[in-house]
């Protein structure tokens, strides 16, 4: 089961396997097996492809990138679930494994217009450039750390970097930032893989659920009683303020910067760590100093972004997309795994990854009102994280060959199980 191939300059040529039922919808593999190939399929199924999600859910996915930023700006395009059809019929199982993504409860994640930005305002404030700037020096000192750690241990020793670098970073980073008790990362480890697996029973999704909404309703109600310096507090008191935040709206935004702030950034650095190994003649460009650092982010959101689909939008009427109709009360998603390979907009080389690529201008995290409010922080932490490993460990290699490392069973993000690495 590989997810990358050991050379993938150009996976864009590669033929897909993708299953196509009779309708011409692709069914996205639940297993994650291939997802360069599955990327490039539902490319060239037009920018506006059937498809069907693991369980049976049948959705519509844009997969260029010029029609996804046009339908992130439409407001023809909603994300209240009652819009969807096969919702309001009964047809979306109350424990399909991805119901927590579908309907995730009321946050800005689930209101568009003057609610959204009421919501979104709140965090943002929170996570300018400027106000991330200044968590700076406390995320250098955990690297160094962390890094600290990992040098001590025996020479030659397999090391598995998710699990001992690129997972604690951001999920210590944004748990301070909210205010998440330490103690509390492996009940949330444990909780958030069934969260975003596919192979999650369905009889263990309900009990899951809960178990997410009375851990993060805890966690807010002791922020009530004593305040902190952190996020969730900041967002209890603008309630009491005038903001009228409920509990719902509070706990299930702690939820959602606590997923979306470490699984993102866990991705982003496992992913530019494998792109380097992969392609040492781009490697060897930026330790030399040629490139810069941020040009191995901004390259590695783009041809392996961490998301590889966002889940839902849905349509208040029927919308053209290039020469096809998104119909009224269907579901869309963003496959943002196929559009940042899409060469209608980064040309020809589009499938290669390349640090000198400029400009680069993806949409890995989003765009328009939608775009992801801690970006900014995720570029910081892998901005920190990448340059002080190489710096450490200038010899890094992977520890098994690049073909034999395997994606997690997650539809929404492109994520490995683990990354052994030999640190030399």
């Amino acid at each position: 089961m590989s997810s990358r191939p050991s050379n993938p300059t150009h996976p864009t040529s590669r033929p897909s396997q993708c299953p196509v039922d009779h309708s011409g919808a692709i069914t996205l593999d639940p297993f994650v097996s291939d997802l360069d190939a599955e990327s490039a399929a539902l490319r060239a199924a037009g920018p506006l492809a059937r498809v069907v999600l693991p369980g049976g859910v049948a959705c519509y996915a844009v997969t260029h990138h010029a029609e996804a930023r046009q339908l992130l700006t439409d407001p023809r395009l909603v994300k209240d679930i009652d819009v969807w059809g096969a919702w309001r019929r009964g047809e979306i199982p109350l424990d399909w494994p991805l119901i927590g993504l579908a309907n995730p409860g009321r946050s800005m994640l689930t209101v568009d217009g003057e609610e959204h930005r009421r919501l979104r305002t709140l965090v943002a404030q929170a996570l300018t450039v400027r106000r991330v700037e200044r968590l700076r020096a406390g995320i250098e000192a955990l690297t160094e750390s962390m890094l600290d750690r990992l040098a001590a241990l025996p020479a030659g020793e397999v090391v598995d970097l998710k699990a001992e670098f690129a997972y604690p970073l951001p999920m210590n980073v944004v748990s301070e930032l909210m205010g998440v008790d330490a103690a509390d990362h492996p009940r949330l480890k444990a909780l958030f893989e069934k969260f975003f697996s596919t192979q999650t029973p369905p009889e263990e999704v309900p009990r899951m659920m809960a178990d997410l909404g009375e851990l993060f309703g805890r966690i807010v109600e002791s922020k009530r009683r004593e305040p902190g310096d952190d996020l969730t507090s900041a967002l209890l008191a603008a309630s009491e303020d005038g903001d009228h935040l409920t509990t719902e709206e509070i706990t299930n935004t702690l939820q959602l910067m606590i997923a979306a702030g470490h699984e993102t950034t866990i991705s982003l650095i496992v992913n530019a760590v494998v792109a380097l190994e992969t392609h040492p003649e781009q490697r060897e460009l930026v330790l030399e100093g040629a490139v810069p650092w941020e040009n191995v982010i901004e390259e590695t959101l783009r041809w392996s972004t961490p998301t590889s689909h966002v889940l839902f939008r849905f349509a208040t009427e029927d919308v053209p997309v290039g020469d096809r109709v998104l119909p009224a009360g269907e579901a869309l998603i963003v496959s943002f795994g196929a559009i940042g390979r899409d060469a209608g907009q980064h040309g020809d080389t589009a499938g290669a990854f390349d640090v000198t690529r400029a400009p680069n201008r993806h949409i890995s995290f989003g765009h328009g009102p939608h775009v992801c409010p801690g970006a900014a922080l995720s570029r910081l932490e892998a901005g920190v994280a990448l340059p002080a490993l190489y710096a450490r460990f200038p010899s890094l290699t992977l520890a098994v060959p690049a073909d034999a490392l395997h994606n997690k069973p997650i539809v929404t993000q492109n994520d490995l199980f683990d990354l052994p690495v030999h640190l030399t």
